[in-house]
């Protein structure tokens, strides 16, 4: 029965949808069934699941969720960021931000200065405290994606990314390609 305006689109089963807008030029077209775009869908799911789990835990210890956890990555990896593209990177609003900025500023992860140039202008640091926190949240995932990264292999590794630019919005790719974040120092190796 063919799709009407007034139904939903439903695919069948053995339909296929071509994917072939992020492929080389010569490459063979990709055709994916449904099932197996709702498999990758299911296994994104599970994967940020337990990705984030075990930072989850340490965050919910401290009152705090997954939008702390975001901001303190952004700011970790962007020392001096300033809100407005804080707020461009997460896709929130200014409110919402401000409900999770003010307790990492008043318990001391954060540092809000003006900017040297105009005063209006807010740079967000982390304080040596904040760091501690986003390293040991960095820690937990760490391991997990190490080990996923080694058993795919360089060639999947490779493919990941592809499949995850491809996934990622305009102004995040842009952001991505346009801006090497600093690289953080490694952390001291116990003796």
């Amino acid at each position: 029965m063919p799709n009407t305006p007034t139904q939903p689109y439903q695919a069948s089963k053995r339909e296929t949808l071509p994917s072939a807008m992020h492929a080389a030029p010569g490459a063979s077209l990709l055709f994916l069934r449904e099932d197996e775009l709702r498999a990758a869908q299911d296994m994104l799911f599970f994967a940020l699941r337990d990705l984030n789990s075990p930072a989850d835990s340490i965050l919910a210890e401290m009152k705090f969720g997954r939008a702390h956890h975001r901001c303190l990555h952004w700011i970790a990896r962007r020392p001096n960021l300033n809100v407005g593209e804080l707020l461009s990177i997460l896709g929130i609003t200014k409110q919402s931000l401000t409900r999770v900025l003010g307790p990492l500023i008043r318990d001391g992860y954060v540092t809000q200065v003006p900017g040297p140039k105009d005063r209006r202008q807010r740079l967000l640091t982390l304080t040596e405290k904040g760091a501690m926190l986003e390293r040991r949240l960095f820690e937990t995932q760490r391991e997990r994606l190490l080990t996923a990264y080694r058993e795919a292999g360089g060639p999947a590794v490779e493919g990941f990314k592809r499949v995850m630019r491809g996934l990622i919005g305009p102004g995040g790719r842009a952001y991505l390609e346009t801006s090497e974040p600093p690289r953080l120092p490694k952390p001291p190796r116990s003796a």
